[in-house]
């Protein structure tokens, strides 16, 4: 099935284009998360019209990722982690307690752009990459302490 991207899709293409793509896909995933439309000749004339609008958003889209980067650049976060002997975690830190402890600090950012290089089971400083836009990628820095016992 042929679609119009309304968002940049990982792994099939940016907004505006037209791709290819299964049908199921098209009709489960990317029309109902309103990030594609069907490739028919109306929306194709739309398109055309559409294009400046779609390239300043992602330009204005771009500027506050690159805004926002620059802030979580310079952001420590502490996270507080149950630990046993040597430091080593009872389970590990996830991009859904990354994510919580970036709100808490006034930045809102969804978990699923959070990525770790590997995964964080002790204690110390880690990092954490934050995927804000296609070309835009922030570094966190994270200190994870054992968490006291009461």
């Amino acid at each position: 099935m042929k679609v119009i991207l309304l968002e940049d899709v990982r792994g099939v293409g940016a907004a505006g284009a037209v791709a290819t793509v299964a049908d199921g896909y098209a009709r489960n995933l990317l029309i109902p998360r309103k990030l594609a439309i069907p490739a028919t000749a109306a929306n194709l004339k739309d398109l055309e019209r559409q294009r400046e609008t779609i390239h300043r958003r992602q330009v204005q889209q771009a500027k506050t990722a690159e805004t926002l980067a620059e802030k979580l650049a310079g952001i420590t976060l502490t996270l507080k982690a149950k630990a046993g002997e040597g430091g080593r975690l009872y389970g590990s830190v996830t991009n859904a307690d990354v994510a919580e402890a970036l709100v808490a600090q006034g930045v809102e950012v969804d978990r699923r752009h959070i990525t770790f290089p590997f995964p964080i089971k002790t204690v110390g400083a880690h990092e954490a990459k934050i995927h804000l836009h296609k070309d835009v990628e922030a570094t966190v820095k994270l200190d994870v302490v054992a968490e006291e016992e009461a």
